[in-house]
């Protein structure tokens, strides 16, 4: 799977795009680190970290991620609320997009190999996808309403 990372002084933003369902969440809430049309398109030096932490763990998909720099703390996903993703499991359905999921997942295709999922996923609801079950943003393209 394809990652790319950029980085300030403390902490590294990692983006996986086969992961990204272009949810747009990035680009809306903080435009100065986030810019598909600039290249590099994240610029890690456009917000405070806590700026950037707040919006990484805000991405449906689970394509944003971060770790600190000093090696200190793990990649991070987690709620405030104290509680393991593995606790609950909460699914969202968005108008017109995709079903996502909330918490630790596994899941087993028809030749029963499994794709493990920690925290998030997007899964495809408009048929669309060309990486079913989960979602790659298609329906934005076929104008899906559900």
């Amino acid at each position: 799977m394809t990652k790319r990372e950029y980085s300030n002084s403390e902490i590294t933003i990692v983006w996986q795009p086969d992961l990204c369902i272009h949810a747009a969440h990035c680009r809306k809430q903080l435009p100065q680190v986030f810019d598909p049309q600039k290249r590099p398109w994240v610029d890690a030096l456009g917000a405070s970290t806590k700026q950037l932490i707040a919006q990484v763990e805000k991405c449906p998909s689970g394509a944003l991620s971060y770790y600190t720099n000093d090696g200190k703390t793990p990649v991070s996903h987690k709620k405030e609320t104290g509680e393991k993703a593995s606790e609950w499991i909460s699914v969202e359905i968005i108008e017109n997009g995709p079903l996502y999921l909330f918490g630790n997942v596994r899941i087993k295709d028809k030749r029963k190999e499994e794709t493990i999922r920690e925290e998030k996923a997007a899964f495809c609801r408009c048929g669309a996808s060309r990486d079913k079950p989960f979602c790659d943003g298609s329906h934005l393209k076929i104008n899906f309403k559900g």
